[in-house]
């Protein structure tokens, strides 16, 4: 969580087994491949902290600055992929959709997706990348489990319920074997504001997905653009370009952010939220932690502790058992509607 760019980032939580699961989504989009997209998503989210740490390390560029650009490329990369491919795209959208509406999904996902990042970054520039990432982390799957059920009337169900447990629990472990925190009260009411931005993204994806009228292609590209032209005031204050001795580093680290943990990553996201349960969506996307501690260990050089691998674990489990339960219900759903 995705938040969206720092040295380790933000995602969130929950469901499973109680509420009908179509083995073919709306969307157009098997649940299976969903859930695969999500898988990958996640993972790429996890590898965008330690390049962010590369860029901060090379130079003075700010969280925002970063994030702008982050998003920018994105937007560019997006759009260029679009355009090269754009009969495939149209063709995307199962249900026409008016002008009006697909503009309205375009500027609501970009609001809540400019929000999810920016009051991340304040969470943790006011009380720290620890306390700022698990409060987000934390808060997500419980908004995200109460929207579900109140808009969308998909159910936790034991299955879902024990996912989330041990998830929260794995998060939980991850952060108590961190260190010591500060926690102070305005940053923790940006990160609750965080989870909020992140929630409403995959409510509202995941609602526009049900009907069969989502063009993630197309609502991914501009509502990059709008999170580009939301966060560029605040960047430009910060200070767009930094001053550094390895320039080369820093452009191929914004690179490699702009390409894999966002355009690629942000792609597969929406168009596996628009298919799959959002309490679902919101544990799986827990892999990006779990990524982030990988390569903290393996690349970074941090020490590999209990609490590490105990928590990575526990999540890991959470996140197999969900989307598990997931399939079982697509393809019960499946084979009920070839009976019927």
């Amino acid at each position: 969580m995705t938040s969206v760019s720092n040295v380790t980032s933000v995602s969130n939580v929950s469901s499973a087994a109680a509420a009908p699961a179509e083995s073919t989504a709306v969307s157009g989009l098997p649940v299976g491949r969903g859930l695969v997209y999500l898988g990958i998503a996640g993972a790429a989210w996890g590898t965008a902290g330690a390049a962010a740490s590369l860029v901060f390390a090379a130079g003075d560029m700010g969280p925002v600055a970063l994030s702008f650009w982050r998003c920018a490329g994105g937007f560019l990369l997006l759009l260029a992929a679009r355009l090269l491919r754009p009969d495939r795209a149209a063709a995307r959208s199962a249900v026409p959709v008016p002008r009006r509406s697909r503009v309205l999904r375009i500027i609501a996902t970009g609001v809540t997706l400019a929000v999810f990042q920016t009051a991340y970054f304040a969470a943790v520039e006011a009380t720290g990348l620890a306390v700022g990432t698990v409060v987000t982390l934390g808060a997500g799957p419980v908004l995200i489990a109460l929207g579900a059920r109140l808009a969308l009337g998909e159910r936790l169900g034991l299955g879902g319920i024990c996912a989330v447990g041990g998830a929260l629990a794995g998060l939980g472990v991850l952060f108590v074997g961190g260190g010591d925190a500060a926690v102070r009260p305005w940053g923790v009411a940006f990160a609750l504001l965080s989870a909020a931005g992140y929630a409403a993204m995959t409510l509202l994806t995941r609602w526009w997905g049900r009907d069969g009228g989502a063009d993630t292609s197309e609502t991914t590209v501009w509502a990059f653009a709008v999170v580009s032209l939301c966060l560029l005031p605040l960047a430009a204050a910060e200070g767009l370009v930094p001053h550094t001795a390895e320039p080369a580093r820093v452009l191929g680290c914004l690179l490699y952010i702009a390409a894999v943990p966002t355009a690629l990553a942000y792609a597969l996201y929406f168009a596996g939220a628009a298919a799959v349960r959002s309490a679902t969506v919101s544990v799986i996307m827990l892999l990006e932690p779990v990524s982030a501690a990988v390569i903290a260990v393996t690349l970074l050089g941090e020490e590999l502790n209990a609490a590490t691998v105990a928590g990575t674990l526990l999540m890991l489990a959470s996140v197999t058992g969900l989307a598990a339960a997931e399939a079982r219900g697509a393809a019960r759903t499946r084979r009920a509607r070839v009976d019927g």
